[in-house]
């Protein structure tokens, strides 16, 4: 691949992040040149994506092997009524290519797991994870720790949402399974069963993306071992630090 290079229209396109001295024209160079993973195109990867596409990033692998269902439309704001039995990846690539017909999005319709997660995640340069079980979360970290590839980790419940960057190979930074362990048979409730706000969703997904944003073209303060928390019953946001598990056996000394 070539130098990245922004045209006249990409100029004109990204001018109000051009215009921003914490990104700069070689910040959004960087957003260009970047490939980014997003893991589920749900409640979580729909804002997400269409963030990530508005945003320019050059490439973007989307991840998931369901097709769209009627109960999705609630929240899974990339697809409509035309969309469903659609599978999440196609109807997306469509979306997107509305959004911004110059970033290349790349469709894997299949279910990520600890067999094929190293191999579909090795050439990216940040992964965002919005699925919906605990095993996939579990097997992205494992691969995003193995590859030393940011991780950012969003989820929602109810009226609930939690966000996380995890870089937990470098020496001060917990890594994903600091906070829940490494159990397989962990399970959570499903949304179907717990109910989620759906325009909670999309306060999580966008914030995964500028996460992912800020892990291509760093500005700000580093959230990197922190745990946002989102409370849509008290309008309220908290910062938990997290703490670098030293007998963590993926990331620690035991």
């Amino acid at each position: 691949m070539g130098p990245v290079t922004l045209s006249d229209a990409d100029l004109t396109r990204f001018a109000r992040h051009i215009v921003l001295k914490e990104i700069g024209g070689a910040g959004q160079v960087r957003l260009r040149a970047a490939h980014v993973a997003v893991i589920g195109a749900g409640g979580i990867g729909s804002p997400a994506l269409q963030y990530l596409v508005a945003a320019g990033i050059g490439r973007i692998t989307v991840i998931d092997d369901d097709r769209v269902d009627l109960s999705n439309l609630q929240r899974q704001t990339l697809f409509g009524t035309d969309d469903i039995d659609t599978p999440k990846v196609e109807a997306a690539t469509r979306a997107l290519a509305r959004i911004n017909p110059d970033v290349e999005v790349e469709r894997r319709q299949v279910r990520i797991d600890r067999d094929n997660a190293r191999e579909m995640l090795a050439d990216v340069d940040a992964i965002l994870d919005g699925s919906d079980n605990f095993g996939t979360r579990l097997a992205v970290a494992m691969a995003s720790h193995a590859l030393h590839i940011p991780l950012i980790s969003a989820s929602v419940a109810q009226f609930e949402g939690q966000l996380a960057t995890y870089r937990g190979w470098e020496t001060d930074k917990p890594c994903y399974h600091c906070l829940v362990g490494r159990d397989p048979e962990r399970e959570g409730m499903s949304c179907a069963e717990a109910g989620v706000m759906g325009a909670m969703a999309g306060v999580m997904g966008s914030l995964a993306a500028l996460e992912t944003i800020r892990a291509i073209t760093p500005f700000g303060e580093d959230s990197a071992g922190k745990l946002l928390i989102a409370d849509a019953l008290s309008l309220r946001f908290r910062t938990v630090v997290l703490a670098k598990d030293p007998g963590c056996s993926v990331c620690g000394a035991g």
